[in-house]
């Protein structure tokens, strides 16, 4: 089985954040070694974009987590293929800083950046975004150590989900 971070406060990555607020259900199947990420048109969609899109920028790889860049000042960058901001790309952007912050790096907010549509959200870093972030480890943490899967979402919300055969399938 995978690293376990319910036992570990820093092996929580973006990936864990965001199938969390995307499907609970996602993030279980994960943690358990379902991965069908990589047979995915959308998954290699949005690898594409990622990496056509503000070239001159470098990852930072803080091993449990791979943010897309910081700019001066402590500024988190993550770009999406999406063509809808969710809330799932500012929970993942809330603990990109979490994970700075815990690193001693004073951190002032993030940016979402959406380059298909061309527009950014801006993620603020506060006591609430704190607070939110670190419910949101919490939670996770409850979903991988459950012993069953959370319950699927409407058929309706899993449109484009590489996970969608295992939950809906025959």
């Amino acid at each position: 089985m995978p690293l376990d971070p319910a036992e570990d406060d820093q092996s929580l990555g973006g990936v864990h954040i965001k199938y969390l607020h995307h499907c609970p259900r996602q993030l279980w199947l994960y943690m358990r070694g379902y991965r069908p990420e990589a047979r995915s048109d959308l998954v290699a969609f949005g690898e594409v974009v990622d990496e056509t899109t503000f070239t001159r920028r470098r990852d930072i790889d803080l091993g449990e987590a791979r943010i897309d860049w910081v700019t001066t000042g402590a500024i988190v960058h993550e770009t999406k293929s999406s063509r809808t901001p969710s809330a799932a790309h500012d929970a993942q952007v809330r603990h990109y800083c979490l994970l700075l912050e815990r690193r001693g790096i004073n951190v002032r907010g993030g940016i979402v950046h959406y380059p298909l549509i061309r527009r950014t959200t801006d993620v603020p870093w506060d006591d609430e975004a704190r607070d939110l972030a670190e419910a949101a480890e919490e939670e996770a943490r409850a979903v991988i150590i459950a012993d069953a899967p959370p319950d699927r979402l409407a058929r309706g919300k899993c449109r484009g989900c590489s996970y969608t055969d295992y939950c809906w399938g025959d």
